[in-house]
C-alpha cells in the first residue's frame, strides 16, 4: 500500500536533510567584522587545520610539491580516520581550493613540525596502537597541536609573516583548531539517526491511512450526538424530534473502525481523535453543507453501494481538500501534509474496494505489497548515501560539459539525481523510463520551475554515458 512513489519521495527527502546536516566538524565561519587579532587567530585556525593533513602527506592546497613528498608517513597518519573526515569535509575542500591561489606561508614549516612531531612521546604512543578509532585520532591531534605544533620554531616564525600577527591570536587560533577536532560528531550515529527517521515517516505515512479511515466513524458519531442534543431541545422542532437519520445508519463507517485490520492496528499503534474535536466539527458542518450531503439525504432509497459512494465522495471533495484537516495533520506530524496526496488515494481506493464486495469482511490494505517493496526504501536510501560522491561527480561531468550552468545546480536537484542514479544501478528490473519519469516529477514537486528540465537533461546524459561503460543494461 505504501508504494514505490511515496518511497522515492521518503528517500529523497532524507537523503536532503542528511546530507545538509552532515558536518562531521564544525568548522568556523571567517569573522564578518573583526579586529587584527581575531582575523590573525582565523588564519591561524584555517593554517592548523591544513597543517594536519599536510603532516599525514597530503598536499591540501600547497602549490608546489610537498616538502613531506619521498618520505614514508606512517598509515597511523596518512590513513587516519580524522585525516580522511577532514579531507572529505567539504568546507575543507573549498578551503584548499581557495588557499592553492593564494601564498602559502606555512609551507616552510612543515618539514620541521613533521620531524618534531615523530620524535614526540604523544606520535610514538599513537603509533604503537593496533586499534585506531576516531577518538584516539582526535586525542593524538588534540595533544600534540599545542605541545608540538605551537611550540616549533618554524611555525612562530611563518605566522610572524602575517601583518596581523599576535601570540594571543597565535594561540586562539590554535587553540580553534583543537576544538573543532574535539567537536567531530561520528557521522555513522547521523546516518543511523537518518535511516531510522525514514522507516518512521514511512510508518507514519500508514498511520495516515488509517487516521483518514476512522474520520467518517468520528463524524457520524458528533452528528448522532448532536442528533439526540436537537430532540432533547426545550423547544425542539418537528425535524428535531423526527430528524433523517440516514448519515448515522450508514453502516460503512462502523464496518471499517470495527473490522479486524482496524483493531488489530489500533492495538498496537493507539491512536485517535479526540483531540481534534473542533476540526470534526467544522467537516461536519461542510459536509451538511454540500451537495453530496442533500442528494443522499433526499434520495428515495439508498443501498450498500450508495452508502460506500456516499463516503466515496464526501472523503474526495470535502474531507482531503479541507484546510481544517490540513492544519490537524500539521499539528499531528511533519510528515503528514506532503502525504495526504498519496494516501487519500489509497483511502479512496479502499472505500471502492468495500463497495465492491457487500457479504466479505472489511479488510485494508497491508503497509507494502510485499517484501521488495518494504527493503526498497531502506536499500534506496544506504546505496544513495555509500555511492553519493560517485553518483555526484557523474552528475557534475555533464553539467560541466553542457551549456548549463553549474550555478543553477540547486541542492535538492543534485539529491534528486544521485537518488534517480542509484535506482538506476541497484534495480535492473525497474524499466528506466519508469525511474526517469518518477524523479523528474520529484523535482518538479520539491525543487524550483525549471528543475524537471534540468533533471532530465542531466540523467538523459548520464544514462548514455552507463551506457556506453556497460554499466547500464536495460531499457
Amino acid at each position: 500500500m505504501i508504494n514505490r512513489v511515496l518511497i522515492r519521495i521518503k528517500v529523497v527527502q532524507m537523503l536532503y536533510s542528511y546530507l545538509l546536516t552532515k558536518s562531521e566538524f564544525k568548522i568556523e565561519p571567517a569573522p564578518e567584522s573583526a579586529t587584527r587579532d581575531k582575523r590573525f587567530a582565523y588564519t591561524v585556525y584555517i593554517d592548523t587545520l591544513l597543517m594536519i593533513l599536510r603532516l599525514s602527506g597530503h598536499n591540501a592546497g600547497l602549490r608546489q610539491l610537498s616538502p613531506l613528498a619521498g618520505h614514508t608517513i606512517h598509515p597511523a597518519l596518512s590513513s587516519s580516520k580524522l585525516v580522511r573526515a577532514l579531507r572529505d569535509d567539504d568546507q575543507i575542500k573549498g578551503i584548499i581550493v581557495r588557499k592553492s591561489e593564494q601564498t602559502d606561508e606555512m609551507s616552510d614549516a612543515i618539514s620541521p613540525i613533521y620531524f618534531s612531531l615523530i620524535e614526540s612521546s604523544a606520535y610514538k604512543n599513537y603509533i604503537k596502537s593496533k586499534n585506531h578509532e576516531m577518538a584516539g585520532d582526535v586525542k593524538f591531534w588534540a595533544a600534540v597541536l599545542p605541545t608540538v605544533v605551537l611550540k616549533n620554531e618554524k611555525f612562530v616564525e611563518c605566522a610572524r609573516r602575517n601583518p596581523d600577527f599576535s601570540i594571543s591570536g597565535l594561540e586562539k587560533g590554535v587553540d580553534m583548531a583543537v576544538a573543532t577536532l574535539e567537536s567531530f560528531s561520528d557521522n555513522r550515529y547521523m546516518l543511523r539517526d537518518a535511516s531510522r527517521s525514514l522507516t518512521a515517516s514511512l510508518d507514519k505515512a500508514y498511520e495516515l491511512y488509517h487516521a483518514l479511515l476512522l474520520l467518517p466513524a468520528e463524524i457520524t458519531a458528533l452528528r448522532d450526538v448532536r442528533i439526540e442534543a436537537a430532540r432533547h431541545k426545550f423547544l425542539a422542532t418537528a425535524e428535531d424530534l423526527n430528524p433523517n437519520t440516514r448519515m448515522i445508519e450508514n453502516p460503512i463507517p462502523a464496518k471499517i473502525a470495527e473490522c479486524n485490520d482496524m483493531t488489530e492496528y489500533l492495538k498496537a499503534n493507539p491512536f485517535s481523535w479526540d483531540n481534534d474535536l473542533d476540526m470534526i466539527q467544522r467537516l461536519l458542518d461542510r459536509i451538511m453543507e454540500s451537495k453530496i450531503y442533500q442528494d443522499y439525504m433526499e434520495a428515495p432509497s439508498t443501498d450498500y453501494q450508495t452508502d460506500c459512494e456516499f463516503w466515496r465522495s464526501i472523503m474526495k471533495n470535502v474531507i482531503l481538500p479541507s484546510d481544517d484537516l490540513a492544519e490537524a495533520l500539521e499539528s499531528r506530524s511533519v510528515y503528514w501534509n506532503d502525504d495526504i496526496e498519496i494516501m487519500g488515494t489509497f483511502v479512496l481506493k479502499t472505500l471502492k474496494r468495500i463497495a465492491s464486495s457487500p457479504e466479505a469482511p472489511v479488510s485494508l490494505l497491508p503497509k507494502y505489497k510485499d517484501d521488495e517493496d518494504a527493503r526498497f526504501g531502506s536499500e534506496l536510501f544506504m546505496n544513495a548515501v555509500s555511492n553519493f560522491d560517485e553518483y555526484r561527480s557523474l552528475v557534475e561531468k555533464f553539467i560541466n560539459s553542457t551549456s548549463w550552468d553549474p550555478e543553477r545546480l540547486a541542492f535538492m536537484d543534485l539529491v534528486v539525481m544521485v537518488t534517480a542514479i542509484a535506482e538506476l544501478l541497484s534495480y535492473p528490473l525497474i524499466p528506466i523510463p519508469v525511474t526517469l519519469n518518477e524523479y523528474i516529477e520529484i523535482a518538479n514537486s520539491y525543487s524550483t520551475s525549471r528543475s524537471g528540465q534540468f533533471v532530465n537533461g542531466i540523467l538523459y546524459s548520464v544514462i548514455n554515458h552507463l551506457r556506453e561503460e556497460g554499466r547500464l543494461n536495460k531499457n
